[in-house]
């Protein structure tokens, strides 16, 4: 009876957990067709600011109304990296924000006004030798 209690509660946890870690890498660019590697592999990731601010910014009520993110991630802005725009094949750029759960205590303290996420960028891209 006791093992089956532990059981069952393990098993809500496990499930919580990968339903609430699953949704916090996001791809921002993807490209669903491969080419063949033809020239330089351009590689990198970095921490980025991935705060939010409530649109109302009203103490508690901030809580339940939408919230509006304080720096725009865009795809673009760390492929440039790699290159020329128009000779980058093999995009791939994702956004975890995996450290934003624990960073959640922010917005619990400003009672819902802002949320401090620091989230993780990574890219990844193939040069076109031609």
């Amino acid at each position: 009876m006791i093992q089956q209690q532990y059981f069952r509660r393990c098993l809500a946890l496990f499930a919580s957990a990968s339903l609430v870690l699953g949704g916090c890498t996001t791809a921002l660019v993807h490209d669903d067709v491969t080419y063949p590697h033809t020239g330089a592999h351009c590689s990198d990731s970095q921490s980025a600011d991935d705060s939010s601010i409530a649109v109302l910014p009203v103490p508690v009520v901030a809580f339940v109304v939408p919230h509006a993110n304080l720096h725009d991630i865009k795809a673009d802005d760390y492929l440039k990296r790699c290159g020329d725009p128009t000779k980058l094949i093999n995009r791939k750029v994702e956004v975890t924000r995996t450290a934003c759960i624990p960073a959640g205590l922010t917005r619990i303290i400003t009672l819902g006004i802002w949320q401090w996420c620091p989230a993780s960028i990574s890219w990844e891209a193939d040069v076109k030798a031609f």
